[in-house]
């Protein structure tokens, strides 16, 4: 056997050997997505709007995907537990975190944390929008926002207004709207908004900062009086009511919102996938029904914009925590 046979038999063979070692690992590295059931963690308890969202998305993603797409309540510490159980989660899209403005406001408000909330995530689309409104008693002599915010600046530090827990985006939105309208006023926090609601109504406070969709039976039934929503436009809900920005307070702008996210290094056609697949969702009008039943915008987005949100808010709340002297915990 001459030197040029045994150097092509050789090269057949290396290239054999090759080919046989890339084919083992093709199916694994180009395995089809999704190839096992997925999994939303939200970090919520059951039956809020957050938790709610995620069932209604994922119930759409359940039969678009093929796979079932389970709900995992992990509430507690400002969503960090449930943060951190999809850091530390495999980047192959089964995964999901339930993201929210409250993402946003844990990473400012927090001295550390298990995570990086930029880095060690992929914002996959938001899903949705809610806003908060300001209220006062039905009988208060606060007509408007104006009113409200004239009788502040007559009366420097008089004027009280509620909110759920400090550091909450209820909480923080009336720190917000402190700066923003250049008044000063005292913020009162309560433990939760059935507390909040009865602070109100007993008149313990003059206003308060609330969510709209837990607010809008008492404002139905004619016991609050809604002056401003928070969003950048008027709630389809209360057509009626002019946003804070219309009245002109410059700048107070802090609706809620939801959206989903990936370990940062999922694929990027894994994230292009679901992200094609949850605006298929949010378009589907029975889907948008049910979410505008929570009092919920449905308003998905590109990757990129989902993630210019969470970075824009982790600037703007950073900033509201740091006005407001709030202690990181």
């Amino acid at each position: 056997m001459n030197l040029k046979t045994l150097f092509s038999r050789r090269t057949v063979m290396v290239s054999a050997i090759a080919l046989g070692a890339f084919g083992l690992a093709t199916p694994a590295m180009a395995q089809a997505f999704p190839s096992k059931p997925l999994r939303i963690v939200v970090p919520f308890a059951a039956g809020g709007a957050g938790d709610l969202t995620a069932r209604i998305v994922g119930a759409e993603l359940t039969q678009s995907l093929g796979q079932p797409v389970t709900i995992e309540n992990r509430p507690g510490a400002g969503g960090v537990v449930a943060a951190s159980t999809v850091a530390r989660a495999e980047s192959d899209g089964h995964t999901l975190f339930l993201m929210s403005n409250g993402t946003a406001v844990t990473a400012s408000l927090y001295k550390s944390l298990p995570y990086d909330t930029v880095k060690d995530f992929t914002p996959v689309s938001t899903l949705g929008t809610f806003d908060l409104v300001v209220l006062v008693p039905a009988d208060s002599p606060h007509k408007t926002l104006g009113d409200l915010l004239a009788f502040a600046k007559a009366h420097p530090n008089q004027l009280n207004i509620g909110s759920i827990n400090i550091g909450s985006t209820q909480n923080l939105a009336a720190e917000l709207l402190k700066s923003s309208a250049d008044i000063q006023a005292q913020i009162v926090p309560f433990n939760g908004t059935p507390n909040l609601v009865g602070a109100l109504r007993g008149k313990q406070v003059d206003a308060a900062v609330e969510i709209l969709g837990p607010a809008l039976t008492q404002i139905q039934a004619g016991a609050f009086r809604a002056l401003a929503v928070t969003g950048q436009k008027r709630s389809t809900v209360l057509p009626e009511v002019p946003t804070a920005v219309e009245q002109g307070v410059k700048g107070f702008v802090a609706s809620s919102w939801n959206a989903l996210a990936v370990p940062s290094k999922t694929p990027r056609d894994v994230v292009a996938r679901l992200n094609k697949d949850i605006n298929a969702a949010l378009a589907k009008p029975d889907v948008r029904k049910k979410l505008a039943d929570l009092n919920i915008d449905p308003e998905g987005s590109t990757p990129e914009t989902a993630a210019e949100l969470l970075a824009a808010d982790i600037k703007r709340w950073g900033a509201v925590i740091e006005r407001a002297n709030i202690p990181k915990q």
